[in-house]
């Protein structure tokens, strides 16, 4: 009897080896969920594994059928998941949705759905949720951003506010109208920073009416140049400093955050490297925990910019263009570690491991894996 207990063990342990902890490290894998458009394939939202030992990737397939989940977000807790449907008709328009999914506690992470409501507006792009359950979606065709709760079970309200953004820019085949391209919350703070990529500014708001109001802060807008085409960014932790993403014009603003409320461009740096004329947009933007790194998608040189940071001023210093292996990196992010670095390139269909140096900010090749479109890495709390 005891021979076959541990048989049925062992072999328990080899049909889930992904959860078993590497001897030497003592790690255990660490799942993301994948967003993606279903135009090609794909069924939702996927379930993949980085192994922290050899940057293996794994596909644990779908773990949620919905159309065009295009960004995702945890709530802190990770309970709960949320995702934006990007949904448009043939002209561009239509309303999207915001769907929120039950975590389910296992490493299969399958998803529950529990609600989904209106975005506020039409082809909603990114949603973010903060500490205390407050739920931001930015609508890219809509032009506005819509401001939401989810209660204790994680269900989402209907949009409790709705805030429109008007103008243009200069860019007429992709400025001719407001384009809110995300949404974030400002760490310590009760403001709300949104980037337009249309008008050229970020504008910022802040909760009011008992967390049913976005209200336009003191300051109400960061005016960057025009036909920069802001996407996202990054706040720095340790000193007051944001980095704004400028998807159109492929640099990066170094904004101070003055204690009157007030907002300072510090410097404005390219994303690519010197000599390349050729046409491209940035996209994702992230700063490492420690403050030293930043990096910076560029889809068109196909590359994540490596940037060093001055501790002092927040000054950036481009330091490497490390390529994506692929097309039309979308989305990226960091391990949960900062051990590695992973790229979602959309139109080749592929994600791609590399393993982070934390001294010098370098990246290095360790596996790549076919997705369908992924267009929203998220790691599981």
């Amino acid at each position: 009897m005891k021979i076959i207990t541990i048989f049925l063990l062992l072999t328990l342990c080899w049909g889930h080896k992904d959860l078993i902890a590497d001897p030497k490290s003592g790690k255990q894998a660490e799942y993301f969920f994948v967003g993606t458009y279903t135009d090609s394939g794909s069924e939702g939202i996927y379930n993949f594994s980085l192994d922290p030992v050899t940057g293996k990737l794994t596909n644990h397939g779908v773990v949620a059928k919905s159309d065009n989940p295009s960004f995702l977000a945890l709530t802190p807790n990770g309970k709960f998941l949320l995702a934006v449907r990007e949904t448009k008709d043939e002209k561009g328009s239509g309303m999207g949705y915001v769907e929120s999914f039950a975590v389910g506690k296992d490493f299969l992470m399958k998803l529950t759905p529990l609600s989904k409501v209106s975005s506020g507006g039409a082809h909603p792009c990114y949603v973010s949720v903060n500490q205390s359950e407050t739920v931001l979606a930015a609508n890219y065709n809509g032009g506005n951003v819509a401001l939401f709760r989810l209660d204790v079970s994680g269900k989402l309200s209907e949009p409790l506010d709705v805030q429109q953004h008007f103008g243009k820019g200069p860019n007429a085949d992709r400025q001719s109208g407001p384009h809110a391209h995300s949404a974030f919350f400002e760490p310590g703070s009760n403001r709300i920073f949104v980037p337009d990529l249309g008008i050229d500014k970020v504008a910022v708001y802040q909760i009011g009416n008992n967390g049913s109001k976005l209200i336009k802060a003191p300051f109400p807008s960061i005016n960057l140049a025009p036909g920069s085409g802001p996407r996202h960014l990054a706040f720095h932790q340790a000193i007051k400093v944001v980095y704004i993403a400028n998807e159109l014009a492929s640099t990066v603003a170094v904004v101070a955050l003055n204690k009157d409320g007030s907002f300072t461009t510090v410097e404005t740096v390219s994303t690519l490297p010197k000599g390349f004329d050729q046409m491209n947009t940035s996209a994702d933007i992230h700063i490492s925990k420690d403050g030293r790194f930043l990096y910076v998608s560029n889809r068109g040189c196909n590359s994540i910019a490596i940037f060093s940071v001055d501790p002092k001023n927040g000054k950036l210093v481009q330091i490497a263009q490390e390529s994506t292996r692929g097309e039309t990196p979308r989305n990226f992010t960091l391990s949960p570690d900062e051990n590695y670095l992973l790229v979602g390139n959309q139109t080749t269909e592929n994600i791609v491991a590399y393993r982070r140096n934390q001294q010098t900010g370098l990246l290095k090749f360790t596996d790549q894996i076919k997705a369908f479109r992924p267009v929203c890495l998220l790691f599981r709390k």
